[in-house]
């Protein structure tokens, strides 16, 4: 258990009330538990700081406290998450080489290197300080992992690709498979040689059963900072600014150029050879299908920007209406 005023100090925030309350956990507001902490970033959840049963809560506002224990601090929501680590599950393992994992003699292992049951690392691979590969995990020939990332079970990483530092890649993930290209000529569809690689970044989060496929002549990159939902698909080519987050299902076509820090909500599609701007933001279910400037917000297939498809929607809703009306109409002077 921590006490309030150590949580405050992690989060840089100011106690209020009791410092010495010991905290065990950390709960919901709306379902909160005995000895734990709690948090506020949504007004419309402050109806559940009175009647939780948290001991403590972090606000934004000692106001919103009304005499319950807890820290202020700017952001709430970015100070719980830090709360929310310290008290995560954190495996201890001992690094080590598991005895069932086949490791070619040729590979560059760094400090403190955890290779799990049944993994298989080939030829020519480099794996950095205190970085894990899990059960059941393929690295090909020739591929590089940074230091102190880690690859869950059942990732496959391709040969000559690169995982940078601070990398984490979730279960049943594939980096670097073969690019859907082909030739189709006298309707036999030939395929295109992916000679290509893949290139992340560092500090680059790959959710589960994710597959970027390796580049056909250049590579395909994932920049710093960039985070990816389960279920993406990356098509060869394409390139990934910094700081992008693409939530669940979206998929991106080849040779698509993103720019840095735009977000991609669920089930997002992206046509190929289209090229994106900064900080763009799609809504979920967009589809994009010519290139677009930054900074602005889209939504719709085909995407426009949000306003412009709101307002589309709302004339349609009112032509709708405008026809049940003539029917109605129709059927009066019918009569």
């Amino acid at each position: 258990m921590y006490t309030l005023a150590k949580l405050a100090a992690l989060i840089d925030g100011r106690v209020v009330g009791n410092s010495a309350r010991r905290i065990g956990g950390v709960s919901e507001i709306q379902d909160g538990k005995p000895d734990t902490i709690t948090f506020l970033a949504d007004p419309k959840y402050h109806r559940y700081l009175e009647e939780t049963r948290a001991v403590a809560a972090i606000v934004d506002d000692e106001k919103l406290l009304n005499g319950k224990d807890g820290i202020v601090v700017d952001n709430p929501q970015l100070a719980i998450s830090k709360i929310l680590d310290l008290f995560a599950y954190k495996k201890n393992a001992v690094p080590k080489i598991h005895q069932t994992a086949i490791v070619d003699s040729s590979v560059n292992l760094g400090r403190n290197v955890s290779i799990g049951p049944y993994s298989i690392v080939e030829a020519d691979v480099s794996i950095g300080d205190e970085s894990s590969i899990g059960m059941h995990c393929i690295i090909e020939e020739g591929s590089l992992v940074g230091d102190h990332s880690t690859i869950q079970s059942n990732v496959t990483i391709y040969h000559h690709c690169t995982v940078g530092n601070h990398c984490l890649i979730l279960s049943g993930t594939v980096i670097g498979s073969r690019g859907f290209g082909f030739v189709t000529d006298k309707d036999i569809h030939h395929p295109i040689p992916q000679n290509g690689s893949v290139i992340m970044g560092d500090n680059v989060e790959i959710g589960a059963n994710c597959a970027i496929d390796r580049g056909t002549i250049g590579d395909t990159v994932i920049g710093n900072g960039t985070k990816i939902d389960n279920l993406v698909q990356i098509a060869h080519n394409v390139k990934i600014g910094r700081g992008c987050l693409l939530s669940g299902q979206v998929g991106i076509a080849g040779s698509v150029e993103i720019g840095d820090f735009c977000i991609f909500a669920g089930k997002v599609g992206v046509a190929h050879h289209v090229k994106i701007g900064k900080r763009a933001i799609f809504a979920a279910k967009s589809g994009v299908t010519k290139s677009l400037p930054g900074g602005k917000t889209y939504s719709g297939m085909p995407v426009r920007e949000i306003r412009e498809q709101n307002r589309r929607t709302a004339v349609y809703k009112e032509v709708q209406i405008l026809k049940k009306r003539m029917k109605s109409l129709e059927k009066k002077v019918i009569s």
